[in-house]
């Protein structure tokens, strides 16, 4: 089968791999229909991982069942799915808790597990023409079948329910006031969240127009950090307080305010300058205990200098971690279906297989307005 493999730091080619097989009777293979670029996959593409030539990218993931496992009983051959980017076991502590982020089975001396990503196990990604979905009752969640809402729907993959997540973390209530920073895809989806869960004002803060316009669109409040300090133009128009709640929605790659070099902590940083005291903090942005190309010794090894003082003498609360997607994603995917949310107003382009390595080009750019990119194997739906 095609599929888009990783050969060297911004390289990636479409090329044939072995189709992928039945390897256990809780297995199924999907037709994959839809596969998106992420932003997590720009930082293997960058060579900031460890990631290893071959490896086949894509980790979120939506199809038609193929073929099912003799072990499998609730889903059937010509079943349309979309798997959480999480491959998790779904009896294990913390599955069970569910915290699918941090399967204890799948990838064993590590908590948690993940299709075509660096250190998550042996999963190959669906940026191909067919996928494996190992525990495949847990890790499919059935959608109506057709075409409808095939851009919403790939989206629960990953980047929605991740986005939501990040409001989660920090708790986000009706009549709250939210910043957000970062307005990539997963930043825009964080903001679009904390709208669906009533906050009064969403902040979004970015540097890229097109990002700020789509913020603003979505009727959030675009900052733009190089225009001054994202912190003190927030709280010009919260009455000098701050927001109620924060999200991190960037990560280890962070720019500095004047966006001339990278900052690690800049934006954890300005998150407790930002959010009042007692406020809340979420970071569902990448932070990694290894960074080849971090900007120093510290950065390599993921410690960063994060206003700990200020945070504590502000009593404010954080959570961390990478979204637990199947927690999430049914509810979501319920509120597309009756019309309640649109993810896919983040999707830029819809493109085949075979022009996936100019979209990651393009998309590590941030040019020619490329937010978020959705490969359809087998030129299904392209456009």
């Amino acid at each position: 089968m095609k599929a888009v493999v990783y050969e060297k730091p911004y390289n990636v080619v479409v090329r044939d791999v072995d189709d992928p097989r039945i390897q256990h009777p809780n297995d199924v293979i999907v037709r994959v229909t839809s596969s998106a670029i992420c932003g997590s996959d720009l930082h293997m593409y960058e060579g900031r991982t460890a990631a290893e030539p071959g490896i086949v990218f894509g980790h979120e993931n939506l199809g038609i069942i193929e073929e099912v496992g003799s072990g499998v009983t609730s889903l059937s051959e010509g079943d349309r799915v979309v798997m959480p980017f999480n491959v998790a076991c779904g009896f294990c502590k913390n599955c069970l808790a569910e915290k699918t982020g941090f399967c204890l089975t799948v990838n064993p001396g590590f908590a948690g597990g993940a299709y075509g990503y660096v250190a998550m196990g042996p999963f190959l990604g669906g940026q191909a023409e067919r996928v494996r979905v190992p525990y495949a009752d847990f890790n499919c969640l059935k959608l109506p079948p057709g075409e409808e809402h095939e851009t919403d729907f790939v989206l629960l993959a990953d980047i929605f329910p991740t986005g939501y997540h990040g409001c989660e973390l920090a708790q986000v209530s009706p009549g709250e006031s939210v910043a957000v920073f970062g307005a990539g895809p997963v930043g825009l989806m964080a903001a679009y969240s904390a709208l669906l869960r009533g906050a009064a004002k969403v902040f979004s803060v970015d540097r890229v127009p097109e990002r700020l316009a789509k913020a603003e669109e979505i009727g959030a409040i675009p900052i733009d950090f190089t225009q001054g300090d994202p912190a003190e133009q927030i709280k010009e128009h919260t009455r000098g307080e701050g927001t109620d709640k924060g999200v991190d929605a960037v990560g280890y790659q962070a720019q500095s305010h004047d966006a001339s070099h990278e900052e690690p902590a800049v934006v954890l940083n300005a998150l407790v300058e930002t959010v009042r005291p007692t406020g809340m903090l979420g970071v569902p942005g990448l932070y990694v205990p290894s960074d080849p190309g971090g900007p120093d010794e510290h950065a390599k090894h993921g410690q960063l200098l994060v206003s700990i003082g200020k945070m504590f003498e502000k009593g404010q609360q954080m959570g961390t971690g990478q979204c637990n997607v199947k927690r999430y994603n049914r509810q979501l995917r319920d509120l597309i279906i009756a019309g309640r949310a649109k993810p896919s107003f983040v999707v830029s382009h819809e493109l085949p297989l075979d022009q996936a390595p100019e979209a990651y080009q393009k998309f590590d750019k941030r040019i020619e307005g490329y937010t978020k990119v959705v490969l359809h194997p087998g030129h299904a739906l392209a456009a």
